[in-house]
């Protein structure tokens, strides 16, 4: 039983490393993915993860707004939860260029962009994820704009290099199933990083994947995500816990920033929007697959969050 597993699951993460890049020194160019081009491969996309992973050579990255430098060396991950505008290169202090004018040899599942001065090289692979925002939102607000996890620095996964090397050069080779391998390498990086990240949290952090690690707290997520349907309450919810009632309340509340069963309202909903989305269902199968008694009742929810009943969004989406 696992809340970041079934979250990941829930969330239904598309994407792809879609670029293999090669800069030499002095080199400088301003990334960024971009929801518009995504919205054509992935219905329903409307949230946009942007990462590099470097395979080899070191560069400097930071917010296209300014703010912390990063330093980064093979084998970093670095990720842009919410894709915000970024600088990369030997030398931010240079103009950038930007990425998306660069020139590219196009295969059918990549591009290769290679572009510099001719100094030291740093080799790189781009890739996005893709995903619905209310969907995600719980793990992905619990992010900083701009996060590196140094995981190919491990020893131990040296095995995800050499994949991500076979990926690339099975889509360069434009060999049959690229696509899909690149997509699983995608969401491979993206739960080894977040299992990482979560793990070097400060004791003092907040937030939900801070709330997955407390032993009570990340039980009673996991619960609550393993049998959304039960018609859980807080006193049920904390003997499985083994607290309080009052206790596992205000643990939760500090942690994730709203009580038990209002994230379990939310978490539903977002379920349930997808559902409504997705599908040709009846509004009544959903509501009763997600823990509604009645149809009305459920109206009445999704009416609250998201400003109309489910039918006329299910005419809208």
């Amino acid at each position: 039983m696992d809340a970041l597993s079934e979250v990941l699951g829930a969330i239904q993460l598309d994407g792809a490393v879609y670029l293999d890049a090669e800069f030499t020194a002095p080199w400088c160019v301003e990334a960024q993915y971009g929801l518009p081009k995504e919205t054509q491969l992935l219905a329903g996309a409307d949230h946009i993860a942007f990462f590099h992973f470097l395979m080899a050579g070191g560069c400097k990255a930071r917010l296209a707004e300014g703010g912390e430098t990063l330093e980064l060396q093979a084998g970093d991950f670095v990720l842009f939860p919410h894709d915000h505008r970024h600088l990369l290169g030997s030398d931010l202090k240079l103009p950038p260029v930007v990425a998306d004018d660069l020139p590219r040899k196009a295969y059918s599942d990549s591009y290769l962009i290679q572009h510099g001065g001719g100094g030291e090289a740093t080799h790189f692979v781009c890739g996005y994820l893709a995903c619905d925002r209310r969907i995600s939102q719980s793990l992905f607000n619990s992010l900083p704009q701009m996060l590196r996890i140094p995981i190919g620095r491990d020893p131990g996964m040296a095995w995800l290099l050499e994949l991500l090397r076979v990926g690339v050069s099975e889509s360069q080779a434009e060999r049959p199933g690229a696509r899909s391998l690149l997509a699983k390498l995608s969401e491979l990086i993206f739960v080894e990083a977040m299992r990482r990240h979560a793990a070097t949290l400060p004791e003092e952090q907040r937030g939900w994947l801070a709330g997955l690690r407390d032993p009570h707290v990340g039980k009673a997520l996991a619960l609550l995500h393993s049998d959304t349907a039960r018609a859980w309450t807080v006193d049920e919810l904390a003997r499985e816990v083994a607290l309080s009632r009052s206790a596992l309340g205000q643990r939760f509340t500090d942690l994730i920033g709203e009580p038990p069963m209002q994230y379990l309202t939310r978490w539903r909903l977002a379920l349930a929007a997808r559902a409504l989305r997705s599908g040709p269902e009846s509004i009544g199968r959903i509501a009763e697959r997600f823990g509604y008694e009645s149809e009305a009742a459920f109206n009445r929810a999704f009416k609250r969050e998201f400003g109309s009943p489910p039918a006329s969004w299910r005419r809208q989406a």
